[in-house]
C-alpha cells in the first residue's frame, strides 16, 4: 500500500530551511540539478541529494534523468500553489507582528516587478494586467475562479495565444491568484501561463539567471504599454 503523506509530514519538509531554499529556487518552473540546488541552499552537495530523496519520496517534486544528468522540478501547479500560499500566510503574520510599515512580498525590487509565479507573471506588471483586462471586461473574477468573456477571447486571439489548444488542456482556464507582494490578484491558470509565454516569445519579458525575477526589456515597455495600455515599470 502506497504511503499517505499527511499535512505534519509536509508541513516538516518545507520548513527545512535548505528544502524551503531549494523549494523556491523550483518556483520559476525551470527543472534544476541536484548541484544548482546545494548552491541555492548553501548546503554540501551530499546533503543536498539527502533532502531532494525526502521531497521526492513525499511526491513534492519529481526528478528526470537526460543522459547522466538528473533535473529537479516541482510535482505541480498544486504545490507551487501551496508555496506560494505560505509565503504569503508568513508575510501576514509578520505584519501583525511589526506593524503595518511591514513591506509585503519579497525584497527584492526586481522580484516585486514581475516574477515567476510556476508558470504564470506574478508581481505589479502581473496584477495591472490583470487590473486592465478585467477593466475591459475581457475577463472576470468571482470567488469561484475566473472565466475569459468573448472580447477577451477576441483580444487573446489577436495577441497570439492559441485559445484552441488552452480550452483542451486539463487545467484549470482561467482564475485568479492573490499576489504575495501586491496583495491583489493576477490572471493565473491556462491563461496566465499563456500570457507569459506569448511574452517571452515576443521578448517582452527576459527571465533573469539564478532569480525567479523577469526582465521587462525596451520592446516590452512599448508593448505592453499597447497591448494593455500600462506602464509595466511603475
Amino acid at each position: 500500500m502506497a504511503h499517505i503523506v499527511s499535512v505534519a509530514e509536509i508541513g516538516a519538509l518545507v520548513g527545512d530551511p535548505a528544502r524551503a531554499n531549494m523549494l523556491e529556487a523550483l518556483l520559476d518552473r525551470r527543472a534544476l540539478t541536484a548541484k544548482e540546488l546545494a548552491g541555492r541552499a548553501g548546503v554540501a552537495p551530499q546533503t543536498a541529494s539527502g533532502h531532494l530523496a525526502k521531497l521526492i519520496s513525499a511526491g513534492v517534486i519529481v526528478m528526470e534523468r537526460h543522459g547522466r544528468h538528473h533535473y529537479h522540478r516541482l510535482a505541480s501547479s498544486e504545490v507551487a500553489r501551496m508555496l506560494e500560499t505560505m509565503a504569503q500566510v508568513a508575510s501576514t503574520q509578520n505584519i501583525a507582528t511589526a506593524g503595518r510599515t511591514l513591506r509585503t512580498g519579497p525584497r527584492d525590487s526586481a522580484l516585486r516587478v514581475a516574477r515567476n509565479c510556476y508558470d504564470h507573471m506574478a508581481g505589479s506588471l502581473a496584477v495591472a494586467i490583470a487590473d486592465a483586462m478585467t477593466g475591459r471586461g475581457q475577463i472576470e473574477f468571482d470567488h469561484d475562479g475566473g472565466s475569459v468573456t468573448d472580447a477577451g477571447a477576441a483580444f487573446l486571439q489577436g495577441f497570439g495565444v492559441d485559445l484552441a489548444a488552452a480550452t483542451h488542456s486539463k487545467r484549470v482556464f482561467c482564475r485568479p491568484c492573490l499576489d504575495w507582494s501586491e496583495r491583489r490578484p493576477h490572471i493565473a491558470g491556462v491563461v496566465g501561463s499563456a500570457l507569459l509565454q506569448r511574452s517571452l516569445d515576443l521578448k517582452w519579458l527576459s527571465r533573469v539567471d539564478g532569480s525567479r525575477a523577469l526582465a521587462i526589456t525596451r520592446a516590452g515597455q512599448g508593448g505592453f504599454h499597447k497591448a494593455f495600455g500600462i506602464d509595466p515599470i511603475h
